[in-house]
């Protein structure tokens, strides 16, 4: 039970303080109780808690102002609402409007919210509670996962298998009338998978080709996580959508789907979302782009991930069953295996309880449920960067010890082009 927290550490119930990294889902994105943050969410306590979407406010007008200012210069039309999972239905209801189609693609191994619809959309079975949006009319398409490559290929020529098979895909697994290509830059809860750039540029030109329309779900990825402003600009694709939640407000509920003027023109009628542009949250969301701007935390993320990749690719040659290091910038993965690659999701969370143990939070994650996910916020310091090294070190330490087995699993770590 976490009770407290400041900068990149929490406190629980007993007082015992851990460093966090996975900054509650990737959402914490520039630290705990931010002074900035907290300044502007108190101010705006003093002037007006809620409005709905009913009434303009001007931390919204703000907001939407800045927004457009980060993204593509053709979107510029903004929606809030207050998750990520409703800002991915609001891409979706405005695609469908906008072509005047049903169908959408999506990916295996994805992950897009909790609602019926959005459960439809995510590609693992563990998170289809109830059949979860199973009537909803998706398709969902291999994605780039090279280290265990769909197509049995070697990880360099994995992305290019899985990018040609996707108009094949198109051709026989759907109707070939598309409305929307949803996809995340980095999968979040499919483990972080990333898939090469030359993936999402090629498997976007297709779907456009067959008049889809391209939604880019920035929930985890965005606003300088990865080590660009956007998980997509690794990828050189200009989005028709953008969706963002999490880590945009630090931790206040927030989501946002941009779009341009011609597409946004067609969401047309009685539509609100009572909680969406909360004044509160929208403050948040300004504070948080400030300093993210001020400090140059894009730069630092890029900077402090490779920091953070060295540092696991070195634990991953002494200790062979970190099988797969993935990721950008400040969304790193770790795949835990035993021999010939089996999915070890024992040992995932065995490592995740010992460090813990170390006084240092992870994540956890992956349809095989073997794979750590490691995401700081993005002021994480070079000694915390030590100190969450070594944390690592010391659990696996702790892991060889309890398993002498494991000294024989064989390296299966790959170099994959990005």
């Amino acid at each position: 039970m976490i009770e407290r927290g400041e900068g990149r550490y929490v406190q629980d119930a007993q007082g015992r303080r851990y460093l966090d990294f996975f900054g509650g889902i990737l959402t914490v994105s520039i630290g705990h109780a931010h002074p900035a943050v907290t300044r502007a969410v108190t101010d705006q306590l003093g002037k007006m808690v809620h409005t709905s979407t009913l009434y303009i406010s001007p931390p919204m007008v703000q907001m939407a102002e800045r927004l457009s200012q980060w993204t593509p210069p053709d979107l510029n039309v903004s929606f809030f609402t207050t998750s990520g999972t409703e800002a991915n239905e609001t891409a979706i209801a405005m695609a469908q409007l906008a072509t005047g189609r049903q169908e959408i693609i999506a990916l295996r191994h994805s992950y897009s919210g909790r609602s019926h619809l959005a459960m439809g959309l995510t590609g693992q079975a563990p998170w289809k509670l109830g059949a979860g949006g199973l009537g909803v009319p998706v398709r969902h398409a291999h994605n780039a996962y090279c280290y265990r490559c769909p197509f049995g290929k070697r990880p360099d020529t994995c992305a290019l298998e899985c990018a040609k098979d996707f108009e094949e895909f198109i051709k026989t697994s759907t109707s070939g009338d598309p409305a929307a290509y949803i996809a995340e830059p980095i999968q979040g809860v499919g483990g972080f998978i990333t898939p090469p750039a030359a993936f999402l540029y090629e498997t976007v030109q297709t779907a456009r080709r067959y008049g889809a329309l391209f939604i880019d779900d920035e929930v985890q990825t965005g606003f300088g996580r990865t080590g660009k402003a956007f998980g997509i600009d690794h990828s050189g694709v200009v989005p028709d959508f953008m969706t963002f939640a999490k880590g945009l407000a630090n931790g206040l509920p927030i989501g946002a789907t941009i779009t341009r003027r011609d597409i946004g023109k067609h969401y047309r009628g009685p539509t609100i979302s009572t909680f969406g542009g909360n004044p509160l949250s929208m403050r948040a969301a300004l504070a948080t782009l400030e300093v993210m701007e001020q400090e140059n935390l894009v730069e630092h993320s890029k900077t402090m991930g490779q920091r953070l990749r060295d540092g696991l690719e070195d634990l991953s040659d002494r200790f062979p069953v970190m099988g797969d290091v993935r990721g950008r910038g400040l969304m790193q993965a770790v795949e835990f295996v035993r021999h010939d690659k089996e999915p070890a999701p024992d040992l995932a969370l065995e490592f995740l309880e010992a460090c813990r143990r170390q006084s240092l939070l992870v994540g956890k994650g992956g349809l095989l449920n073997n794979t750590i996910r490691i995401a700081p916020p993005m002021t994480v310091t070079e000694s915390e960067m030590v100190e969450a090294l070594a944390a690592m070190r010391a659990a696996l330490d702790e892991m060889m010890a309890a398993h002498p087995e494991l000294q024989d699993v064989l390296p299966t770590r790959l170099t994959i082009p990005q």
